[in-house]
C-alpha cells in the first residue's frame, strides 16, 4: 500500500489484496495461484488487479483440482518458490486433504530439517452469506491437529493486511483462514504501526466480568456482544485468538485468573473442536482462579444448514450473553 501517512480506511478484502501486492513486490518468489484468481480476481476479488500488474507467470489461473493445486505448490516450494494457494470455497479443501496433511505438512520433518514449505493456503471460511452447500464450513480443527502446519485466522481488514505478509513470509506451511462474512467490514490501517507476531492472540477489548475468546469470524459477534452487556453493567474482556496452532495461551490465561470466567465461541461444532482443546487448557492451568466452569457458544454438531436456515445454527449475540449470564449464575 502506497503512502505513509495517516491511517486508511480499507474493508478486510482489500487489506488481504495489499498486503499480497506488498509481499509479491518485496519478493519475486512470491506466486499466487487459485481457481479464477487471475483475470476475473477470484469470486471475493481478492485477487483483483494482480495478475495484470504482475503477469501470468507469477498470478496462476489453475484448472478445477484443489489436489493438484497444493501438489504443485509443494514442489514450487522443494525449488525455492513461495506459492500463496487460494482454496476459492472452505467446502471444496476437503479433495486437497491428502496433499495437505501427507506431503505438506511433512516435509520439513521428513527431510529433517533440510527442507522447507512456506506455502500459504488461504481459506475463505465459515458462514453468514446465504450460500449453498459445501461453501460456507469451519475445518479448522481438522488443521489445527495436524503436527506440521500452523493455522491462522484473521479477524479484521488490519490483522488481514500484516498477517497475509507474516504468513508468507513463514518458512513453515500456514493455513490461512479469512471470514468470508467479514470481507467488506472496514477498519482504519496505520502503516506506521509495527504489528503483533503473527502466532500471537490479542486482548482486544479490556473487561473484569469475564473473559470471552474468539476468532475470525465470531470476534466481531463477540465484541457486539460486550457492548450490549456494558448496558447491564457487565464488562467483558475480549480476546481475539488468531493463531489456532500453535495456540498462544498466555494471554487467555492471564484474563482468566483476573476475571475467574471463560466463555469461548467458534462456529464449527463443538464436538472434539479446537475451542474444546482451549477450554482443557484453561481448565488444566487456571483451575484455581475458576469461579465457573468454562462455558462453549458453537454451531451445532450438524452438517451446515441451508442458507434460510443459517442464522439458527450461527451463534449470535443472544447465545453468547446467554453462557455469560449462565457463567455468572455460579
Amino acid at each position: 500500500m502506497s503512502g505513509t501517512g495517516g491511517p486508511q480506511t480499507i474493508t478486510l478484502a482489500k487489506g488481504l489484496n495489499q498486503g499480497l501486492r506488498a509481499a509479491m513486490e518485496a519478493n519475486p518468489r512470491v506466486i499466487v495461484m487459485g481457481e479464477d484468481i487471475g483475470k476475473l480476481g477470484g469470486v471475493f476479488r481478492i485477487t483483483d488487479g494482480l495478475q495484470k500488474d504482475f503477469g501470468e507467470q507469477r498470478v496462476l489461473d489453475t484448472p478445477l483440482g484443489e489436489s493438484g493445486i497444493i501438489g504443485t505448490a509443494v514442489g514450487l516450494a522443494l525449488r525455492g518458490y513461495r506459492p500463496v494457494c487460494e482454496i476459492q470455497f472452505d467446502g471444496f479443501i476437503y479433495p486437497a486433504f491428502d496433499q495437505i496433511v501427507t506431503q505438506l505438512a511433512r516435509f520439513h520433518y521428513r527431510s529433517q530439517g533440510k527442507l522447507r514449505m512456506p506455502v500459504v493456503v488461504r481459506v475463505p471460511h465459515g458462514g453468514g452469506i446465504g450460500a449453498v452447500e459445501h461453501h460456507s464450513e469451519s475445518p479448522e480443527s481438522y488443521f489445527a491437529h495436524t503436527p506440521g502446519i500452523k493455522v491462522v485466522a484473521c479477524a479484521n481488514a488490519v490483522d488481514a493486511y500484516w498477517m497475509i505478509q507474516q504468513a508468507i513470509a513463514c518458512d513453515d506451511p500456514v493455513i490461512f483462514f479469512e471470514p468470508k462474512r467479514r470481507y467488506w467490514e472496514k477498519a482504519a490501517l496505520d502503516l506506521t504501526s509495527a504489528p503483533p507476531p503473527l502466532f500471537s492472540s490479542q486482548l482486544v477489548r479490556s473487561g473484569t466480568t469475564a473473559t470471552v475468546v474468539a476468532y475470525g469470524p465470531m470476534v466481531r459477534t463477540v465484541l457486539d456482544a460486550a457492548t450490549i452487556a456494558e448496558q447491564d453493567g457487565q464488562q467483558l474482556e475480549v480476546i481475539d485468538l488468531r493463531t489456532l496452532s500453535p495456540l498462544d495461551l498466555a494471554p487467555v490465561f492471564g484474563s482468566v485468573r483476573r476475571t475467574g470466567r471463560l466463555i469461548c465461541v467458534s462456529e464449527a461444532p463443538g464436538e472434539a473442536s479446537l475451542i474444546g482443546e482451549l477450554a482443557a487448557r484453561v481448565s488444566q492451568e487456571c483451575f484455581y482462579s475458576l469461579e465457573a466452569p468454562v462455558l462453549r457458544v458453537t454451531g451445532f454438531d450438524t452438517p451446515y444448514p441451508p442458507a434460510k436456515c443459517e442464522e439458527d445454527y450461527l451463534p449470535d449475540v443472544d447465545r453468547i450473553l446467554d453462557a455469560v449470564d449462565r457463567a455468572l449464575g455460579y
